[in-house]
């Protein structure tokens, strides 16, 4: 939407990240991150290239630390990476604070085992619950390989050491 900050994690190629950066219009951002600096090189000459995208920024970021600013994100984007996440509680919990108060975070993933490069539903609802947000959509996305899922933080983040692990990944 226009004037919306978004944050696209493991943004790779970037082709969405391109168009999130037409449609949140000169008064939007979008944040583009993934963890392999090669890929935020190639990215960030992209985007430099591509037509009045002003408002995309290029971040490299840690396995599982995104260093993002307080309440800065209306979106978090996760477009078939979550299941590379090595430690998501970990990461969901230092996300969390980027979130404006009514920020979302979007899950694109495959409905199958982690070891399979996807997230079964259960396991991804049960991981976030861990960690304080609560799940608002789920929806099948066949062209995707698996769903859409939108989650909300609803709860107050817990201690890390409260966190009770879900079901060992697969």
């Amino acid at each position: 939407s226009p004037g919306r900050t978004a944050r696209e994690s493991a943004a790779g190629e970037a082709y969405t990240t391109s168009r999130r950066g037409e449609r949140t219009g000169k008064k939007g951002r979008v944040v583009a991150e993934d963890i392999v600096p090669a890929v935020t090189e190639a990215l960030s000459q992209r985007v430099l290239r591509g037509p009045q995208l002003g408002n995309v920024f290029v971040q490299l970021g840690l396995p599982t630390n995104p260093k993002l600013p307080d309440a800065s994100f209306d979106r978090v984007l996760m477009v078939h990476m979550y299941h590379e996440i090595e430690q998501p509680y970990e990461f969901l919990w230092r996300m969390r604070p980027a979130l404006k108060p009514d920020g979302l975070v979007v899950v694109v993933d495959a409905n199958r085992l982690t070891q399979n490069h996807g997230t079964p539903p259960a396991l991804l609802k049960c991981e976030f619950g861990a960690v304080g947000y609560q799940l608002v959509a789920m929806n099948d996305m066949p062209s995707a390989g698996g769903y859409l899922a939108t989650f909300r933080a609803v709860r107050p983040r817990p201690h890390p050491t409260k966190i009770k692990p879900c079901q060992p990944r697969g």
